[in-house]
């Protein structure tokens, strides 16, 4: 469960589904991730984007191997406690898992609650009011009705209120005022452009890494993309290894990390 929610955290469903099982099949359990090393799972993980989100993974399977037995944790705290692991992910996992009664804030359930208030609301409120919604004993039906009633009725555009089952009690209801979900808390917000983004170089770099193992100081722009940027090709390759996507080789190239 953890794997498929740190997947989809970034990336749609359709390309997850595929990944997520081949995953599986590589990394059956917290232990066979965290001894196969990092650099295998960001291996596994190519493609995916925003590869941090591979670091964390293996990070957190090694916790979960040093501190849990090799288990997940079930409980709230425990799961925060995994590195890469934010509230919406955490409760995702008690609720759909165990059952829970934990609120699960995502974008679609975000933009519910403002609606229903009327106003932006700030994190603690969103998830506050999303835990103390949760019928008792209700939690996996409860959370899947409000992700669905976000995605398929109280949509970010054209919103079919006549139709929402919830419209008595919103105080927004489609009006005229300003639409209390945007910059909300839980909701997102449009990605910057990725073509000739620092996103677009970082993925090349470690798509070139995974490829040969090492790259060279030199040749760090010309892969990146950036032919005629060294200093750029330089801070990106440093966020790498910032990030735990790379290790410096010691004379300003990239290494593949241990």
């Amino acid at each position: 469960m953890l794997v498929s929610e740190v997947m989809l955290q970034q990336t749609q469903v359709d390309r997850v589904a595929p990944r997520w099982e081949r995953f599986l099949a590589r990394f059956p359990t917290p232990a066979a991730t965290a001894s196969a090393g990092v650099a295998a799972v960001i291996d596994e993980w190519a493609g995916l984007g925003y590869n941090r989100r591979a670091v964390a993974l293996h990070a957190a399977a090694v916790t979960c191997v040093e501190q849990h037995g090799g288990a997940l944790p079930d409980d709230l705290d425990g799961l925060l406690a995994l590195p890469g692991v934010g509230p919406y992910t955490a409760r995702a996992v008690l609720a759909f898992a165990h059952h829970a009664d934990v609120g699960v804030v995502d974008t679609n359930t975000g933009r519910v609650l403002a609606r229903l208030a009327g106003r932006q609301l700030r994190a603690a409120e969103a998830q506050q009011g999303a835990d103390a919604s949760v019928p008792e004993g209700h939690g996996w039906e409860w959370n899947q009705a409000m992700l669905d009633l976000g995605a398929a009725v109280c949509t970010k555009r054209s919103p079919s209120c006549a139709d929402c089952p919830v419209r008595r009690w919103c105080a927004w209801q489609g009006g005229p005022d300003e639409d209390p979900a945007a910059g909300s808390a839980g909701v997102s917000v449009g990605q910057a452009r990725f073509e000739g983004s620092d996103r677009q170089g970082r993925g090349r770099l470690v798509a070139a890494l995974l490829e040969q193992g090492a790259l060279a100081a030199d040749d760090l722009a010309e892969v990146a993309g950036w032919p005629d940027d060294v200093g750029r090709a330089s801070r990106v390759a440093a966020g790498l290894v910032a990030d735990g996507l790379a290790a410096d080789d010691g004379d300003g190239g990239l290494a593949l990390p241990r």
